[in-house]
């Protein structure tokens, strides 16, 4: 990288004349740099520093990552489903958030373990308390669609202190719920960019 950054444009054929090295020797080197954003190459002119930081390439990277690319299936349970069967839906599906929708399957609350659990320490009757009773509603719902930015939503699930966040359609006048991001998507999002080549 130094050679290139103190003589570039340099084609590769002269970096591999000063490392006393061949052209074919030097290619995956120059290849990996290349495609890590380090270097840059033209043809008929030769390599090139970028001069961006480790930091700065993360940063394009992050900026090409879009919910679509990482959200999971949604879970949702009917709006008048009772506070028993959706406390059940969260255990069974191993998900800590259900999304609530009316008869035309259209987004109109969110549930948190937070919810439920509030629901289930007073007296109660949960088996006849339906879900519309202490969803969060409409227009109080974070929601993100599958062309946002990953990074915008895992700063919006950080500001607003939740852990998952509908995707959604516009269907009518309404939502339709069509994934979810999780904390847990996004770590596998930015486990993924660590791991790529």
């Amino acid at each position: 990288m130094q050679i290139v950054k103190n003589n570039g444009p340099i084609t590769g054929e002269h970096i591999a004349e000063k490392l006393n090295l061949t052209r074919a020797t030097l290619r995956p080197d120059l290849a990996i740099l290349t495609m890590a954003g380090f270097l840059d190459a033209r043809p008929r002119v030769g390599y090139f520093y970028t001069g961006k930081t480790g930091a700065q390439l993360l940063t394009e990277n992050l900026k090409k990552i879009y919910v679509k690319d990482y959200q999971s299936i949604p879970v949702v349970v009917h709006k008048n489903v009772s506070v028993y069967d959706a406390i059940c839906t969260m255990f069974l599906e191993d998900v800590g958030t259900l999304f609530v929708v009316d008869d035309d399957s259209l987004l109109v609350g969110v549930l948190s373990r937070k919810d439920l659990l509030r629901a289930s320490i007073g007296k109660q009757d949960l088996n006849s308390l339906p879900v519309n009773i202490i969803m969060t509603r409409m227009p109080n719902i974070t929601m993100c669609y599958k062309d946002d930015l990953l990074i915008d939503v895992a700063q919006n699930l950080i500001e607003k202190q939740i852990d998952a966040m509908p995707v959604v359609k516009e269907k009518g006048t309404g939502f339709e719920v069509i994934g979810r991001i999780t904390k847990t998507n996004i770590a596998k999002a930015f486990v993924a960019l660590a791991n790529e080549d």
